[in-house]
């Protein structure tokens, strides 16, 4: 639905977002040149700028003043050191240069065109650490909670959480990892919990797009990938090199498909998260846009509306990233870790005891 919305949208405004920058035309006996008219409101460079990284923290703008967050800068250049210093050094949208060092569409660079190695807290950085802040707080607080009630019914927060644990627990990673769950189970919390938190984050007001940035998705992607690898065991690797089932003939065709599905696991869990989180960020912001697009207030009570039930179904959007991103994380490590006994092809093993996912074939 929300594919079909965004393309919708797209082709709905696009005569709009056409005529958005109208351009003058004067010719003399040479030359023709043209003018863009300037001050017109620039839907497109305020949603990437929402999307995208920074190094400083935009929350709102009120008339000409803007309130934003600087950003620490830190910088090392090789034979000149490190350099430490805030973002706010760079002036009113990064024009200015300093100690040598400039922002060119939110990449430091420096002025001479020596090499930069930029390790700044972007606001994504930031957010980031305030997510895992906010994580520590609160299952410290769970943790304790479960100490002083052992035996007894969760209070307080902890009654919020357990059984989500719970469910992740004897849902995703017993389910589809099967007897060797117990290993991996911190690993399925951390990401589950950890995408979801900053998936909520991410819709308040100003806040950053941490779990729609790529490089994120891509990390936990990459780890699901190392670990899926370094756990699997012997009939894991048999099935990739030596596919039962086949013909003989087959089998060596069978190689590079298998090894391209080795990779392409983790790449959909990367695009999955990145798209569909980015996604509903886009939409929302395109039909606020529309107000300062059409330039009349007429409008606003069906943008606003729109853009609250989407805001509503990006809620559930949250949890369900989260979920699935887990769940498919879970099904490639337990693919990677069943016995050959697990193997669905009708010799050995008791049917009942193999994972959920081998069932599912």
């Amino acid at each position: 639905m929300k594919r079909l919305l965004l393309f919708f949208f797209c082709i709905l405004t696009l005569p709009v977002f056409a005529q958005e920058h109208p351009t003058e035309v004067s010719t003399t006996a040479d030359t023709q040149v043209e003018a863009t008219e300037e001050g017109k409101f620039n839907a497109g460079e305020m949603i990437l700028h929402h999307v995208g990284d920074s190094h400083e923290w935009h929350f709102a703008s009120i008339g000409e003043s803007h309130i934003t967050l600087p950003l620490p800068i830190i910088a090392y250049q090789p034979g000149k050191g490190l350099s430490v210093f805030s973002s706010s050094r760079f002036g009113h949208e990064f024009k200015d240069s300093y100690n040598g060092l400039k922002l060119e569409h939110e990449h430091l660079v420096a002025e001479d065109g020596s090499t930069v190695y930029d390790f700044s807290i972007t606001k994504n950085v930031a957010s980031m650490l305030i997510s895992v802040a906010l994580m520590i707080l609160v299952f410290t607080s769970v943790a304790s909670g479960y100490k002083k009630n052992h035996g007894r019914a969760p209070r307080g927060i902890q009654s919020f959480f357990e059984p989500i644990i719970i469910f992740v627990r004897d849902e995703v990673a017993k389910k589809a990892i099967g007897p060797k769950y117990a290993k991996y189970l911190p690993y399925l919390l951390t990401i589950f919990f950890f995408i979801w938190f900053n998936n909520l984050l991410g819709l308040l007001p100003g806040a950053a797009n941490l779990t729609g940035n790529i490089a994120v998705t891509f990390l936990f992607a990459f780890i699901t990938l190392l670990i899926t690898t370094f756990s699997s065991n012997k009939y894991y690797w048999s099935h990739i090199f030596w596919t039962p089932g086949v013909p003989l003939w087959l089998r060596p065709i069978m190689i590079p498909v298998e090894l391209i599905g080795v990779i392409s696991k983790p790449f959909s869990l990367m695009v999955r998260l990145f798209a569909n989180i980015t996604a509903g960020h886009i939409i929302i912001l395109s039909f606020i846009s529309l107000i300062f697009i059409f330039n009349t207030v007429a409008i606003s009570p069906l943008s606003l509306a729109f853009g609250l039930f989407i805001s509503c179904l990006e809620l559930l959007v949250a949890a369900l990233q989260a979920y699935i991103f887990t769940l498919l994380t879970a099904m490639y490590i337990g693919g990677a870790v069943e016995e050959h006994d697990d193997h669905d092809y009708g010799i050995g093993g008791d049917d009942a005891d193999a994972p959920a996912h081998v069932h599912a074939h």
